[in-house]
Parts: structure tokens; C-alpha cells; sequence
């Protein structure tokens, strides 16, 4: 297969030449961004994330295959990619243990109250803090039961919290003490203490996370959003921190990088990185074991 490969992902000699020895062409471009170095008639398969971008994917007449490097599929015309019966996978399970590791981090951070500790660190002062809370006991709510959602069920499970699911379409689960529809999403919020967001987003999932949702979550609950930053309406957000939640964790946002005049950036309830959740070092051992077998069962 004539292969385009883009530097979505970081690729070694040793690792392109190996797609080599399977029998593929392959022709490298850095950046998604720049000119393509081949003719788009010639590319029958891309392993890339954002190209399509740049470069509408009706140039490519001869494509027949995608391996994207991430885990959605907002960036691609997936309208056309059915439509054209273009084989298209993405990067399924490879980044959901660093995520949901990045989940229970913001909620233990907010619950064992780390940015107080960090503060007096810095003044070198000694001061008890007698409002630390528990994971243990406490409703975990994750929304979006996919492999992201599954993996951070897995882990607040082990904290001794219920966990609970919201998906599209249920499924029965061990890592689940019960999986809901997106219809019951307001009912369950009004008892979860946690809320993982986890899900894709769709038409039908953009600003799921509105007003009236943020106004039903329990009062004290904390958020934790590793999404997409369009699932949730900030403008709505950003009032319900003030008076209703204990904490907020955010890793994704409707602009990014997010504007430094955002009010959220001064809010102590919140904390903010920069769509960094998804990094781990053992992302590139998953992806690669993604990109081969894929290849491999389309042959």
C-alpha cells in the first residue's frame, strides 16, 4: 500500500523502515501543515491525526485507509469517509491509562487540598489543613463509558468509590456498578460527588454539559473534563464554579491555548493544563502496536 505518514506521531528510522519490510511505500512528511510530497492520487493509506485540515480529503482519490493518532475523529470528514467505504481507525486505548491516571490525580488534588501544602511550601510555613476529604465512600459519575471511561472506572474503583456510567448506548460492565442512557445524565448528576468527562464530541454532545446540567450537579461535587473542551458551555461553567462546586479539573477547552484573560485561570477551585492529559511514556509502544496490527488484519 502506498503509505503518507505524517509527524503526528514520533516516528523512528528503524520504526518507518519496518513498514518497509511489510511491503508498503512509504513517503514521510513532518509537518501536516506543509505541502504534500507526493502527488494525493498516489496515497492509497495515511497514518496522521489534523492532515486532512489542510489538505480536503477529496484529493485523495485512491484512499482506502486511515490510521489516525488520535482518539477522535472530529478532524476528519467522517461523512465522506463512510460514504467512500475508506477503512479508518484511531488510536483506540492508547492513551486511556495516562488519562484516567490524570483524572484521579485533579480530583486528589483538589480532595487533599495539594495547592494550600504547595503555597505554605513556598513561605516555609507549617499549617494544618483540616478540610481534606476521601475518594473512598464518595459517587463517581463517568460519562462517556468508552475505553478512557472504562480505564478511569477501573481506577476509582480501586478507591472504594461507586462508580457509575453514562454512555450512548449502555453495556453491562464489571468496571460499572450500573450504566445509564444520555437521557438519565441529569438525575445521576444530582448524586455523584465526581464527574469524569470522557465522551466524544458530536452534535448531540456539544455543551451536553449546559447551564442547566452544571446547576443539577450535587452541590460540593467536582468536575473533571478530559474530553473535549466544547462538551461543556464555559461561559455556564465558569458561574457554577463560584457558587456551587468544590473543584473543577480542566484539560481541554472550546479556544485553545485559552485566552490568558480567562477568568478561570484565577480561580483556585480550578485547575487548568494545557490538553495535556493524554501524555504517558508508554503511549509510543501502544500506538505502534495500534498502527501494525490494524495494517496487518486490512491485508
Amino acid at each position: 500500500m502506498n503509505l503518507l505518514v505524517t509527524g503526528a506521531f514520533a516516528w523512528t528510522r528503524d520504526e518507518l523502515n519496518e513498514l518497509k519490510i511489510l511491503g508498503h511505500e512509504v513517503i514521510f512528511m513532518q509537518q501536516e501543515k506543509e505541502k504534500l510530497p507526493c502527488s494525493p492520487e498516489w496515497v492509497e493509506g495515511i497514518i496522521g491525526n489534523g492532515i486532512f485540515l489542510s489538505h480536503p480529503i477529496e484529493k485523495f482519490t485512491s484512499l482506502r485507509y486511515i490510521q489516525l493518532t488520535s482518539a477522535g475523529f472530529d478532524r476528519v470528514p467522517m461523512d465522506y469517509v463512510k460514504a467512500h467505504n475508506i477503512q479508518i481507525h484511531n488510536a483506540r486505548g492508547v492513551y486511556s491509562i495516562p488519562m484516567a491516571e490524570f483524572a484521579i490525580c485533579g480530583v486528589l488534588n483538589l480532595y487533599k487540598q495539594s495547592l494550600f501544602f504547595m503555597k505554605n511550601q513556598e513561605e516555609h510555613q507549617w499549617e494544618k489543613h483540616r478540610g481534606l476529604m476521601e475518594l473512598s465512600g464518595k459517587t463517581v459519575c463517568i460519562v462517556g463509558c468508552g475505553s478512557v471511561g472504562t480505564e478511569c472506572a477501573k481506577r476509582f474503583k480501586a478507591f472504594g468509590c461507586k462508580v457509575i456510567g453514562i454512555d450512548r448506548v449502555p453495556y453491562a460492565s464489571e468496571d460499572f456498578e450500573g450504566m445509564y442512557l444520555l437521557s438519565d445524565l441529569e438525575e445521576k448528576l444530582k448524586c455523584s460527588d465526581v464527574v469524569v468527562l470522557t465522551l466524544p464530541l458530536t452534535e448531540k454532545t456539544y455543551h451536553i454539559m449546559n447551564a442547566d446540567k452544571l446547576e443539577t450537579m450535587k452541590k460540593g461535587a467536582v468536575l473533571v473534563n478530559i474530553a473535549r473542551g466544547a462538551v461543556v458551555d464555559e461561559e455556564a461553567l465558569v458561574k457554577v464554579v463560584k457558587n456551587r462546586l468544590a473543584g473543577v479539573v480542566l484539560d481541554v477547552f472550546e479556544g485553545e491555548p485559552l485566552s490568558r484573560t480567562n477568568q478561570l485561570w484565577n480561580m483556585e477551585n480550578v485547575i487548568i493544563t494545557p490538553h495535556n492529559s493524554f501524555v504517558g511514556d508508554g503511549n509510543h509502544q501502544r500506538m505502534l502496536e495500534v498502527i501494525f496490527r490494524n495494517l496487518e488484519e486490512q491485508e
